[in-house]
Parts: structure tokens; C-alpha cells; sequence
């Protein structure tokens, strides 16, 4: 629970070991939570909706209804949401016996101190590389001897490589879906496909003939010049996943489409270092986590991204009741309008958008009528 991407592929690489995160209860799909009334049980158990929706999580456990009770529980705690930590501790009390580690703070280096290359260009302190590597190997014994096996690390090394042959794939998808004109396949596939990295759905095979697929399908599509949107559609980069996923399919229904994104996991898209001892890897990878550092760090990367794939706006959905949201949507829109002079809207999207839904399409629009406007 909770690193979204890196304890997963640890997890993979031990034999006999499937991995989830039943953090995604909230998005499978997020209509279904009210009729499955996983945020009603939340509220009764006095998680109400001051909480993110990942509360739903808290719901799934107690109906038992959406997902097998882990044979294991591992969550990341520190630099990480508060209001998801509060919930798994909450399953602690309740009964499931977890295993934490800690996930500490990124913090630059400072002067002259030893520091090592993260994935996706950042840095870190070798002090933090270690501390956060010791944590990983701590979770990869206690998985390995829950399915009854000797911890090794040549299985990590060799997990790691085949995490990185999908994570390659997705890289090669998204570039060519960002980047080709038409847009050859739309917002909401794509986030599902980047979803995939995360856990891979529990299931690796699936995953390659999955992106396989949707790659050799976009492939003909860029070849044969046919999109599912129309040529002039603007190109936004949006930064968080949404409650509610039907909002994927609004910007388009008024003229954009999406060129880049951070929906808060982007290490989990990033190749996982393969020049390093396989646990020091994964521990450069938890901490490249956008979550664990500065907001201005995570906009770095969106400036970088957005400018990369061409992007024309910029649109950053809040998350209610997430803790991580109260500021940071605005930090990172100074500095995107401060360094590429882009549009920039924050939106809040609740677990149901059926009531807001005509005030969302309106400001929406406007920010793609004001990308179309300057680039007219």
C-alpha cells in the first residue's frame, strides 16, 4: 500500500508472489463505490468525506466483497498522504497486521555530501538511498518468507529487468499517443495503460500482450493518419488522477485532448536503474516518487514534460479532501505560467460529477478556447 510502483515490482520478482494495491479501490470504477456503498461504510466507521476517496479502500476491507484479504500487508508511511496513512492505521486497529516501512522526505543534497541520480532526473542523498534500501530489503524478506521462499537478490535483478521491458513499452505508448497528430487514442484508455505500471493488475503476462496490443494498434493508427479526435484539438497536460474517471472524457467532448500527465506516480513510469545492485535500484526508484519531495521538484518535472510532448495548457484536478491538494495545485501553476507561460486551471473533482458537471464543461472550455486563442 501506498508507494504506488516500487514495492510492487519487489513483490513480483519473488516467486509465487502476486501483488496489488487495494489503494485503487477508489477507481474501480468510482461510480460503482455508491452502489457497492463503499464510502457509506467509510462514513460509519468515521471516515467521512474530509478524507480523500481513497477511504473507499477502507470499505472494500470491511464488505470483503472486492478483492481477496492479503495473505500480506506492506505500507509506506512518512512522505506520504496523510490522510492515507491515517486510514491504513485505522485497518491496523481493525485487525490486518501491516508491515511499514519508512519512506523519509527527499531533501536536496547539501554541499559537498555524497548524493546518487534518481530516475527521472532528480537527486537524493546516498544517506537516503541507503536508509530507504535497508527498508525494501527488510519488506522483500518478510514477502519471501510469507510464500515460503530464501530472499534472493538475482530475482530482484531479474524482476526489475522485466519491469523495465513494460515500463519501456508504456514510454514508446505514450510518446507516440502525446505526440502524433491525430490523436490516436484517447485520455481515458491511456489512463488505464498507465495504470498498469503500477501493479501491472496482478498480472504480468497480461500486462505485455495488454500494451502490446495498444501499442501495435496506435502504431497503425499514427501510420495510417487516423485519430479519434479531431487535428486541432488542444493539447493539455493534466497533473492528478480524478475521482471520478468519466472526467477524462470532457476535455475532449470540448476540444482538447491530453499531451502529457503526472497522475502521481511517476517513478512507477521511469526505468528502474539497472547499472546498481538490484535493492539500491529500487530504493533510487521509491524515492524518485514526486510525492516524497518538494512540490516545486514535481513541477519541474511538469514543466519538462509539458514542453517535451508540446503541451498548450495546463490543468491540474484536485483531489477532495486530499491533504496533498490544499496548496500544491497552486504552486505548481505559478511556476508553469512563470516558465512556459501557459494557461492553468484548477478543478476539483468529487467521487460523482453528475451535479457539477455543466460548470466543469464551462471552465473546461474556456481553458481550451484560451490555449486555441494564443495559438491562433
Amino acid at each position: 500500500m501506498k508507494d504506488l510502483g516500487t514495492a510492487a515490482v519487489l513483490a513480483c520478482s519473488i516467486t509465487n508472489v502476486v501483488a496489488f494495491y487495494p489503494d485503487g479501490a477508489w477507481w474501480t470504477p468510482c461510480i460503482m463505490e455508491h452502489n457497492a456503498r463503499l464510502l457509506e461504510v467509510a462514513d460509519s466507521l468515521g471516515v467521512p468525506e474530509s478524507f480523500c476517496p481513497v477511504r473507499a479502500m477502507l470499505g472494500a476491507f470491511v464488505t470483503r466483497d472486492r478483492f481477496p484479504i492479503p495473505d500480506l500487508l506492506v505500507c509506506g508511511v512518512g512522505a506520504t498522504c496523510d490522510d492515507f496513512s491515517a486510514i491504513a492505521q485505522r485497518l491496523s486497529g481493525m485487525g490486518h497486521p501491516i508491515v511499514w516501512w519508512e519512506m523519509p522526505h527527499r531533501r536536496p543534497p547539501e554541499p559537498g555530501e555524497p548524493a546518487v541520480g534518481l530516475p527521472g532526473g532528480g537527486v537524493a542523498p546516498t544517506e537516503q538511498v541507503a536508509i530507504v534500501e535497508a527498508e525494501l530489503r527488510r519488506i522483500g524478506q518478510a514477502i519471501a518468507a510469507a510464500a515460503g521462499q530464501r530472499f534472493d537478490e538475482n530475482l530482484i535483478a531479474a524482476g526489475i529487468r522485466r519491469g523495465n521491458a513494460i515500463r519501456a513499452m508504456l514510454d514508446e505508448l505514450r510518446t507516440m499517443v502525446f505526440t502524433a497528430d491525430p490523436c490516436p487514442m484517447p485520455a481515458l484508455e491511456m489512463l488505464i495503460a498507465e495504470m498498469l505500471a503500477i501493479h501491472y493488475c496482478s498480472d504480468r503476462n497480461e500486462t505485455d500482450q495488454v500494451l502490446l496490443e495498444l501499442r501495435g494498434e496506435v502504431e497503425r493508427r499514427v501510420r495510417s493518419g487516423m485519430g479519434v479526435l479531431p487535428p486541432d484539438a488542444v493539447r493539455v497536460f493534466w497533473v492528478n488522477p480524478v475521482a471520478d474517471l468519466r472526467v477524462m472524457n470532457l476535455v475532449e467532448d470540448v476540444g482538447g485532448r491530453i499531451c502529457g500527465t503526472d497522475y502521481m506516480f511517476t517513478h512507477a513510469l521511469d526505468a528502474i536503474p539497472e547499472d546498481c545492485p538490484p535493492m539500491e535500484a529500487l530504493a533510487r526508484t521509491a524515492l524518485a516518487d514526486s510525492m516524497a519531495g518538494p512540490v516545486s521538484q514535481r513541477a519541474d518535472r511538469i514543466c519538462r514534460d509539458a514542453a517535451r510532448f508540446g503541451s498548450q495548457a495546463v490543468l491540474v484536478s484536485r483531489i477532495p479532501g486530499a491533504s496533498h491538494c490544499a496548496t500544491e495545485g497552486a504552486i505548481i501553476a505559478e511556476i508553469v505560467r512563470s516558465r512556459l507561460d501557459l494557461p492553468v486551471i484548477e478543478i476539483e473533482v468529487p467521487s460523482n460529477t453528475d451535479a457539477i458537471e455543466p460548470g466543469l464543461c464551462t471552465r473546461l472550455q474556456a481553458l481550451v478556447e484560451t490555449a486555441r486563442g494564443r495559438h491562433a
